[in-house]
């Protein structure tokens, strides 16, 4: 029943880690020392796709909180593991990022396992 909210929410944290993603590669590879803080801190704040994954992220985390207050953690944290499934397709389609044998392997170990939890509902 709470299955589609689950996945919606699962799906918008997906969407928050790509936007971020997008963002940094925007930015570009950028070193951590205090010479280029305020030039990194400005590039970040100023990189639209930087806040639509932070917004997505806060609106995740509401129907987050709503999803916990109505299913089984045990039942429920689990199915965040389809996010994994989705950035990392997402990532081979959008960024041409590898999908090695060892990752498909791997997603389809995830499949099989959020089918099994989904099955005890």
């Amino acid at each position: 029943m709470y299955l589609p909210l689950i996945l919606f929410g699962v799906l918008l944290n997906a969407a928050a880690q790509l936007a971020l993603k997008q963002g940094m590669r925007q930015i570009g590879h950028f070193d951590f020392v205090l010479q280029n803080i305020s030039q990194v801190f400005f590039a970040v704040a100023g990189n639209p796709f930087i806040w639509l994954g932070l917004c997505c992220y806060v609106v995740s985390v509401v129907i987050w909180l709503l999803i916990l207050s109505r299913v089984e953690v045990s039942y429920a944290y689990p199915l965040l593991s389809v996010g994994y499934i989705v950035t990392a397709s997402a990532g081979w389609l959008f960024f041409q990022e590898n999908m090695s044998m060892t990752r498909l392997m791997g997603i389809a170990v995830i499949c099989f396992g959020v089918w099994l939890i989904t099955r005890s509902a």
